[in-house]
């Protein structure tokens, strides 16, 4: 049974095509392991009964010489994309016992692909946090511990059981959503491959929202080719989602071969922050010795707004989320508190429905909204919000794809940072520019701390430039030849 969910995605897929196991053997192999794996807590719903019904009916079409591309493969889905049928909760108690009588566009283009639906994985409520602590439903434990002690750690966030679930072998792939960094932080935490594609490539319909002009869903997988996979199956224009984008997906598996031969690799000198630990500056270094030994020109670019990104991304996304989660008051779905007075009951619904980190951004986003403070904040960040973009824009007339690390620590102890958000919020400065300007980027585990733990290395790629990124990505793969299995799993 372990060797089955040792199996990577594109491996077991040939697997399976070859008739070498069945889907069912597959998922019966990684439901055992969902079981096992129960104190991470990566799951808030396991759905076994679904798995084993979509397993046989993968069998049924595998034994005709049908199937689709990811026929009879069990992947987990961060519990923001609505299942019909299926509770979907953001990780919020206000949102507890909510069943969807719809399908996301992302979920039903798998299930129409033969995917197999282990369950909903644990989040940061409303995908807000980088560390999967914030879950009405208990904080996710990283399958990685140190070497020095067994202390837990946090996966990253907010698609940390996402992430916590491939690592940990636990399901093949899964999906995520990054709108700062949520898709990439917790990948390079975990020692996996995660990418966030071009804003408008995959649909957002039946995506539970919270800041809607970055939210983007992505792909996670144990390498760069199953990645590409999974974000094949999941991407394409939706008409449901006026953010989608009208073109054809590109085969980005059959395409991949890692070559870099010729292209030119940006290296952005203000990434280089104050008191970024030495080992992630090796690390970055190594990565940019690799592509260059590969046959890659390394240049030097700047992107002079970089410094801004942060408080840029923490006023417009609170914005957008006070807006998003206004929905929420008790009146038509999730948690009601009565109350005497319908204001009453707005305000006891919000105040016992939502956590802290949610109500913290509200507020915030509530404030830079409201009259007076508009101009001064809000409109102000969208000002440089369009700064950032054209430095990417400027950087790209020069360069084919930005290489820098993914973020600016390894991964840390449980509840290590909860008293200090910006400490927190400090964990998105290298993801959250290339979230502002809506570019395609790609973590892939390059290396380890001096503690033991997986750190990653990012490649940013022009707008609808996904298979460069790949590209790049793959060719650090090799070069990294990553293969450290977490703590009790080698």
């Amino acid at each position: 049974m372990a060797d089955m969910t040792d199996l990577g995605l594109l491996e077991a897929r040939h697997r399976l095509a070859a008739r070498e196991l069945s889907a069912k053997e597959l998922t019966e192999a990684h439901l055992a392991a969902m079981i096992e794996a129960r104190p991470l807590n990566a799951f808030i719903t396991e759905t076994p009964e679904l798995a084993l019904a979509a397993a046989e009916a993968s069998d049924a079409r595998l034994a005709r010489g049908e199937g689709g591309l990811l026929e009879g493969l069990p992947i987990a889905i961060k519990d923001l994309f609505c299942t019909k049928g299926v509770q979907t909760t953001a990780g919020s108690r206000i949102l507890e016992g909510f069943v969807p009588p719809y399908e996301s566009t992302v979920t039903q283009r798998l299930w129409a692909e033969g995917a197999v639906p282990l369950g909903k994985t644990n989040l940061d409520e409303f995908a807000m946090g980088s560390s999967n602590v914030t879950s009405h439903f208990g904080p996710v434990r990283s399958p990685w511990t140190r070497a020095s002690d067994n202390a837990d750690l946090v996966p990253g966030g907010s698609s940390g059981g996402s992430a916590a679930a491939v690592a940990a072998r636990i399901a093949l792939a899964a999906t995520g959503t990054d709108t700062g960094g949520s898709i990439r932080q917790p990948a390079a935490f975990c020692g996996i491959t995660g990418i966030k594609p071009t804003y408008g490539r995959c649909s957002r319909f039946g995506v539970v929202a919270f800041a809607s002009s970055l939210d983007q869903p992505g792909a996670f997988g144990r390498s760069v080719e199953d990645s590409a996979l999974l974000l094949q199956a999941m991407a394409g224009y939706d008409p449901n989602d006026s953010t989608s984008a009208d073109l054809a997906v590109p085969d980005w598996t059959a395409s991949l071969k890692g070559k870099v031969k010729g292209l030119r690799i940006g290296v952005p000198k203000e990434y280089r922050v104050d008191a970024m630990p030495a080992e992630i500056e090796k690390l970055w270094q190594q990565g940019a010795d690799w592509l260059r030994a590969e046959g890659a020109e390394i240049v030097e670019i700047a992107l002079p707004h970089t410094k801004y990104a942060l408080p840029t991304y923490y006023i417009i996304a609170p914005a957008e989320a006070s807006s998003n989660l206004a929905r929420y008051d008790g009146m038509r779905y999730g948690l009601r508190v009565e109350g005497e007075t319908l204001a009453d009951m707005y305000k006891k619904t919000r105040a016992a429905g939502f956590g802290t980190e949610v109500k913290r951004r509200v507020m915030i986003g509530t404030y830079v909204l409201s009259a007076g403070y508009y101009d001064a904040y809000y409109l102000k960040a969208q000002k440089v919000r369009r700064r950032i973009v054209e430095d990417f824009e400027q950087a790209f007339g020069k360069v084919d794809a930005i290489l820098t690390p993914t973020a600016p620590s390894a991964a840390f102890r449980a509840g290590e940072k909860m008293d200090d958000p910006v400490a927190m919020y400090l964990n998105d400065v290298f993801t959250v520019p290339s979230s502002l300007a809506g570019l395609p980027a790609i973590s892939v585990p390059a290396g380890l701390s001096a503690e033991g733990l997986p750190l990653g290395l990012q490649v940013i790629g022009k707008a609808w430039d996904e298979q460069t990124v790949l590209d790049v990505g793959l060719a650090i793969e090799r070069a990294a030849a990553f293969a450290v299995m977490p703590y009790g799993l080698g």
